[in-house]
């Protein structure tokens, strides 16, 4: 019993983690040919249920210079960054569901709802603006010793400080 405690009930060491993340990362690049990003899979997700209600989004200028790696033929479900974005969501669901740690959380109020929700699209426009999102400058800039990735972390830093205030002060 002591060893499912280890593994499953009590925290890991963050350099165990950080290795696995590592490890993760070096077999998603030798797999896909690519490092883990997420935005392009839920921009796909985006863009699929666009043409489902009628829309055409590869008619779009973004859609038609900027491909973040949607291909010809691909559909909802072969495409990688889709594929892995389902597998980080049934991940975190196993992990939580195995720890104990699984909750379902009440809307609080209508303002919470509201925060929610602008904050989502804000954040995914400006993903799309800046051609990527954290998962990506972790995980791919840094370890490639690139300026940009540290110059994101350094301001990702300092936006999260100033967002909890705000958090803490206006909305919770």
């Amino acid at each position: 019993m002591r060893v499912y405690d280890k593994v499953v009930k009590d925290p890991w060491p963050y350099w165990i983690g950080g290795i696995l993340l590592a490890l993760l990362n070096i077999c998603l690049l030798i797999v896909t040919g690519s490092t883990w990003r997420v935005s392009g899979g839920f921009l796909y997700w985006g863009a699929w249920g666009l043409e489902k209600i009628g829309f055409t989004p590869a008619n779009w200028y973004y859609f038609s210079v900027y491909q973040n790696g949607v291909e010809e033929g691909q559909t909802f479900l072969n495409n990688p960054n889709t594929v892995l974005n389902i597998a980080v969501i049934v991940g975190a669901l196993i992990a939580a569901l195995w720890a104990s740690e699984f909750k379902w959380k009440k809307i609080k109020n209508v303002k919470q709802l509201c925060f929610a929700l602008i904050g989502g699209i804000v954040m995914g426009y400006g993903t799309i603006l800046s051609f990527g999102c954290n998962i990506s400058a972790y995980f791919s800039a840094i370890p490639s010793f690139s300026l940009h990735g540290w110059v994101f972390a350094a301001f990702m830093f300092v936006g999260s400080w100033i967002g909890s205030k705000v958090l803490i002060r206006y909305i919770l």
